[in-house]
């Protein structure tokens, strides 16, 4: 307990909270001198690495007994807090009351445990530690339940590695050989200038020029909230990075966290880093990684552990779930975030539901725990504060977020490199035949539509005798990699003088930064900002002697309810009131989010609430965690993951039978579960269980598997025409 107490109270010192660390690591375990805990070890632990930190019905459970202790020796308020982390250090952040598993209750059932532990002959010193002040990042009843997050960050990190020092120090020894994030610095802008200097002195790499260096002259300013708002093709993933490196270099930052909305993109980032840092420099963290345990990578697998790495990579829900997690799986990590630096790429794809929760956290994450947020996008989303028409507050917000762009008007001037051309008649529809036709005089051209079956569609009415691609979310990731790397090679091809037409239809899931460049692209009615990432994908490059063209077209179907078709509408207002002659301008954006705002529950699951300590009689400190956690979801879950059979070309048969097979023989190896992650497609609940129904969908190794006959090498999973849900959508 000493040693935990002492690597808590070491990583609680990063926000002056290293008293309050000790205390939880001192206390955490006392409920082990028990007699009955002590049998357990003994004679029935049944020793599990993986599980070494979860209780279960069938463990002597000891962690209730040390948050009475912190009660008894730190009444009221200073006690409660490290009464959550001890009793949580296990199973998770509790709620203080509503179920079984709630603090209050624990606390009232800990007696027999406590007597019990305190009656064994447990040191003095671990008994008395001096009480800390509540420090200022926790005197609100808004930031109190973040801090304490972070706080159990520290402690269920210590007891993880102290643990790991005794049952695994085979792992021990394969930690802390990434580099820091100071030796990165050189080793970037030294590759950064060589490019600069072997690059031609194009018009694009000119601009592309000026938006690093104005990343380098805000980097010396002082930590907090930044806008980068840069057009698709500008190059802000390497200027955001750029700036994140020196901005580091200056104030002593740690470690930089590159966020990310899909996962679609980020092996592509994370490969353009590891050019210009090296393999072992970029940690990714998201669900369709997979590292061997005995390859070179390993000491980034367990990075990912609790992101001690100088640089991370990974995604919106993974950064975001585990600022508002219970887990402690997820919690662990998060002490790391003090003093970091925190690029948002594609920031507008914050979800709206969750816009208060968010920016709250993020601007008390930067006024108290000294981490930079960096909002890059093309498209930059209004997240500051909102008033209603009488001056009442709608949304609290962000404040002083800092653009990095001089003038992001005049660079938009600059980067323009297509042609919107927006329905002449907002309310005239298109009918798929017409589209085809059209489109079947294209040589080269990319359509985004809004749903998987109009993808299908589509792609049945285009003309044989092309190259003609689709692209959607019911194909699964494996798939969708190597049809876009075919994709990239054809297009390679025309412009080395092939003539053969390229026609890819895809949902919307190529907007997410996915590095393609099309002459002209065809985009469904949607969002503003939807129709600004399609265009991202036209002339990319700005190869073309004259402009791309974007079409944007109006289906006879809007997108599905809910956001994608609030975001539609707003954009067809615009165009009847004619304030879309620029529709990629920063006015018309603005203008755009401006009117969506005013649209639905910016904490629609009521997160800030739950998180808000209240104080009573019996309760001086009562917070929900655990409820908050369950609410907080940005990806929805009615959606049901199902392996599919894919085969990619170089294998006989599909790797996924030989995958399940090892899965069935020992279902704990965990880069297995991994690599069938690439092979697994998210379906509408509702079309899985007619699917399992109809035998289209089995069971096997604890995993719901597709039938061969129902996964199509073109468009993925194949259900029954009558069994397609009429608002399947992408995501």
């Amino acid at each position: 307990m000493q040693k935990v107490a002492k690597l808590s109270g070491t990583r609680a010192d990063e926000f002056q909270s290293a008293g309050w660390g000790v205390a939880a690591g001192l206390w955490h375990d006392l409920g082990k001198y028990r007699g009955a805990f002590q049998e357990y070890i003994r004679d029935a632990s049944g020793f599990e690495r993986e599980n070494a930190h979860v209780e279960n019905p069938q463990r002597v459970t000891h962690s209730t007994a040390g948050a009475v202790h912190a009660i008894n020796q730190w009444p009221s308020v200073p006690g409660y807090i490290i009464a959550y982390l001890i009793a949580g250090h296990h199973a998770g952040l509790p709620d203080w009351s509503g179920n079984r598993g709630s603090l209050q209750f624990r606390l009232q059932e800990a007696g027999p445990e406590y007597s019990e532990a305190m009656a064994a002959r447990i040191p003095e010193y671990l008994l008395r530690a001096d009480q800390p002040e509540v420090p200022y990042q926790a005197r609100s009843t808004d930031s109190i339940s973040l801090w304490m997050r972070l706080l159990f960050s520290c402690l269920v990190d210590a007891d993880f590695l102290d643990t790991e020092s005794y049952m695994a120090p085979e792992r021990v020894n394969q930690r802390g050989r990434l580099p820091k994030l100071s030796e990165l610095h050189p080793v970037f802008f030294e590759r950064m200038s060589r490019l600069q200097k072997a690059s031609d002195d194009t018009s694009l790499n000119c601009t592309r020029k000026a938006i690093f260096d104005a990343c380098q002259r805000s980097a010396p300013e002082p930590s907090g909230i930044f806008g980068l708002t840069v057009p698709t093709g500008g190059g802000k993933t390497l200027a955001s990075l750029g700036f994140a490196l020196e901005h580091a270099r200056k104030h002593g930052k740690l470690r930089v966290i590159y966020a990310i909305p899909f996962t679609s993109i980020i092996e592509q980032n994370a490969a353009v880093f590891r050019e210009f840092l090296g393999e072992e420099a970029v940690l990714e963290h998201h669900s369709s990684l997979d590292v061997d345990p005995g390859s070179e990578r390993a000491g980034s697998r367990l990075a990912a552990e609790n992101w001690d790495a100088p640089l991370i990579v990974t995604t919106n829900v993974q950064l975001f779930e585990s600022l508002f997690a219970s887990r402690t799986s997820r919690c662990r990590k998060l002490h790391n975030l003090v003093n970091s630096i925190v690029i948002l790429d594609e920031a507008q794809q914050i979800p709206r539901d969750f816009h208060e929760p968010i920016t709250r956290v993020m601007q008390q994450m930067s006024d108290h725990f000294g981490v930079t947020w960096v909002l890059c996008t093309a498209t930059q989303p209004d997240l500051g504060k909102q008033l209603d028409a009488f001056g009442g507050v709608l949304h609290t917000g962000l404040d002083n977020i800092r653009e990095i762009i001089p003038d992001p008007a005049e660079l938009a001037g600059q980067l323009k490199r297509v042609d919107i051309e927006m329905p002449p008649n907002p309310d005239e529809t298109t009918s798929w035949e017409s589209l085809a036709e059209q489109l079947s005089q294209e040589d080269c051209v990319l359509v985004v539509v809004n749903k998987r079956q109009d993808a299908r569609t589509l792609y049945d009415l285009l003309p044989e005798g092309s190259d003609t691609y689709h692209l959607s979310a019911n194909m699964c990731a494996e798939h969708r990699s190597r049809i876009l790397a075919e994709i990239r090679h054809k297009l390679s091809e025309r412009r080395g003088g092939s003539e053969m037409p390229l026609r890819v239809v895809s949902t919307q899931l190529i907007e997410a930064g996915v590095d393609v460049d099309f002459p002209v692209v065809y985009r469904a009615m949607a969002g503003l900002d939807s129709i600004a990432q399609a265009a991202g994908r036209c002339n990319r490059e700005g190869r073309m002697a004259d402009r791309g063209r974007v079409v944007v077209f109006q289906p006879e179907q809007l997108p599905p309810p809910g956001f994608l078709r609030q975001a539609a509408q707003v954009t067809l207002k615009l165009l009847r009131s004619g304030q879309l002659n620029e529709p990629l301008s920063p006015q018309a954006i603005q203008a755009f989010f401006t009117d969506l705002n005013t649209q639905g529950d910016r904490d629609k699951h009521g997160i800030c609430k739950l998180l808000k300590a209240e104080s009573s009689p019996d309760a001086p400190l009562g917070i929900q965690f655990r409820e908050a956690a369950e609410k907080f979801r940005l990806i929805d879950d009615r959606g049901v993951g199902v392996v599919v059979p894919f085969c990619p070309e170089e294998y006989e048969e599909t790797p996924v039978d030989q995958w399940l097979a090892m899965l069935e023989q020992d279902g704990s190896q965990k880069w297995v579960h991994r690599k069938l992650q690439r092979y697994s497609v998210t379906l509408p609940e509702s079309l899985a269980k007619q699917l399992h129904v109809l035998g289209a969908i089995y069971e096997r190794a604890g995993k719901f598997v597709v039938e061969y006959s129902h996964y199509h090498p073109i468009w993925g999973v194949q259900a029954p025409d009558s069994l397609i849900p009429a608002e399947s959508t992408v995501i």
